[in-house]
């Protein structure tokens, strides 16, 4: 038995809707979160509190829902999503369920994240992992002094650990510019990262400097 399956058998039910937003997530095979990371988001959120989230990808709302319940209904969320089968469905669960907290912005990310303005405690991305490495100056910008940035899936199911010589030719890009994202978080004065073995791989960094 992995550690993973064992350690399910001792998690907390998710809130009935939420259940059902999954269930049918992955009926859909609509990529969402793993249970390992939603309750790594869980903690992060019990832990630092955050009274306003930005998502980079929202899919059909699952994530953006669950850091609203896991906020206490608390958090002001922002969330952008481009990909058009997925928006009026996100759009559907978070205004059932969103009670006026969730703002979703269906347009490309790299153009609303440099409309945004404000200052974010959290940020979540798990969107199209080509484009992290070219959103990342944003992303620290609407950061917060000591505000959190997560990435999800930086792993890509293993291909971020393999040569590019033993990825499919169609992933080179996509690889390549993973690794440059990593090697950035690693590297920034701005920023202390770690890289956590959590789901398909968290980036979890903390703004601790930011630009005057």
């Amino acid at each position: 038995m992995s550690l993973e399956k064992y350690l399910s058998a001792y998690r907390r039910d998710l809130p009935e809707y939420l259940q059902e937003i999954k269930d049918k997530a992955l009926l859909d095979m609509v990529p969402i979160l793993r249970e390992e990371t939603e309750d790594f988001l869980n903690t992060i959120i019990a832990l630092k509190k955050p009274k306003k989230i930005l998502e980079v990808g929202t899919a059909v709302g699952f994530s953006t829902l669950l850091m609203y319940e896991c906020s206490n209904r608390e958090a002001e969320i922002i969330t952008i999503e481009n990909y058009e089968p997925r928006i009026e469905i996100a759009r559907e669960n978070i205004n059932k369920h969103g009670n006026n907290k969730i703002t979703l912005i269906a347009e490309d990310a790299t153009k609303a994240l440099k409309d945004l303005n404000g200052e974010f405690d959290l940020i979540f991305m798990d969107a199209a992992k080509g484009q992290y490495i070219n959103w990342l100056e944003d992303l620290i910008r609407l950061s917060k002094e000591n505000g959190v940035i997560l990435t999800d899936n930086i792993i890509q199911n293993g291909d971020t650990l393999e040569s590019k010589f033993l990825v499919e030719r169609r992933k080179r890009t996509i690889h390549k510019r993973v690794r440059e994202y990593l090697y950035k978080l690693q590297r920034d004065e701005r920023l202390t990262t770690s890289i956590l073995p959590i789901g398909d791989g968290l980036s979890f960094s903390v703004v601790r400097k930011k630009e005057k």
